[in-house]
């Protein structure tokens, strides 16, 4: 058996049109954006905001993070 090769374009619609049927328009979008290439670089742009962080400022920063989230769920 021979396979035929079809272009990725034609695949990539098919399986869009799978995934909207079986999962529903939101679903759909939303699971396939995951793979989308984003805009920019990120591995430059970090650096920028993490340089001057020592990793105990980022230690502090996400334990205070996570208190502040804790706080939020019991308040409601």
């Amino acid at each position: 058996m021979k396979a035929k090769i079809r272009p990725l374009a034609e695949i990539n619609k098919e399986a869009e049109t799978i995934l909207i049927r079986e999962m529903g328009v939101v679903s759909a979008m939303r699971f396939l954006s995951q793979f989308r290439a984003g805009a920019g670089d990120y591995t430059k742009e970090r650096g920028q905001w993490l340089d001057d962080l020592t990793p105990e400022q980022i230690v502090s920063g996400i334990k205070a993070r996570r208190k502040r989230n804790r706080a939020g769920r019991g308040s409601s």
